[in-house]
């Protein structure tokens, strides 16, 4: 085999221009499907950095083991991807509105110790998901918390109320976060669902904020730092 075939083989410049239109759109369908798949599958890696590790890996695989690859295509590929996040991160800086339409928003998920079920809808989180993050954080519940925010790497920030600020909350932990069975007048109760807190007439009253008609009783310990 020549040397020049290693390198160049039987590449012509048509196909060098669909490589390069190629490339152009696996880029857009990797960016839309990692979009999708939320800010928990990216952490402490941004959308871009993620989408150049899949298209950059997946173009110097191939010319590796496959002897019908030269290096040429491999090289267009890496260099149009280069290129095109060039130019991606050269508009984000320009326009907030890709910004936010590639990497979203920071999401406030936490307020004055009750959940934003909205946004944390947004954030594809599940119940269970957000208290193991919680808890990584040493939370015990939710009335520690003055406010929490999602952002857009999907790591989570979190203001805590000083000791004098706590509020009754929501226990994060299972061994305190289960439905309660029993009714006693003077408790606190947060909701299930959103971690509203209030004394309770009955143990099915509807939560003012959401409607769930699950409690669980409430906590007050301040954060230990």
């Amino acid at each position: 085999m020549e040397i020049l075939d290693i390198f160049i083989h039987d590449t012509t410049w048509d196909f060098i221009l669909e490589i390069i239109i190629r490339c152009f759109f696996m880029f857009i369908f990797i960016l839309f499907f990692l979009r999708l798949s939320g800010k928990r599958g990216i952490r402490q890696l941004s959308i871009f950095e993620l989408a150049i590790i899949l298209s950059l890996g997946s173009a110097a695989g191939d010319p590796m083991f496959m002897d019908d690859i030269p290096l040429i295509q491999a090289f267009v590929v890496m260099s149009t991807i280069i290129i095109l996040y060039r130019l991606v991160t050269w508009a984000m800086m320009k326009n907030e509105k890709i910004e936010i339409l590639l990497e979203g928003e920071s999401l406030c998920i936490i307020e004055d110790g009750m959940m934003v079920i909205h946004d944390i809808k947004k954030g594809k989180y599940s119940h269970d998901e957000f208290f193991a993050e919680m808890r990584q954080q040493s939370v015990e519940h939710l009335g520690q918390i003055k406010v929490a925010v999602l952002e857009t790497d999907g790591s989570l920030s979190i203001l805590f109320y000083t000791e004098k600020e706590t509020k009754w909350g929501l226990p994060l932990f299972p061994k305190d976060y289960k439905k309660s069975e029993y009714l006693s007048p003077e408790t606190f109760y947060s909701c299930m669902n959103c971690g509203a807190t209030q004394h309770l007439l009955h143990l099915e009253q509807e939560c003012p904020r959401c409607q769930a008609k699950s409690w669980a009783k409430s906590l007050s310990t301040p954060h230990l730092h």
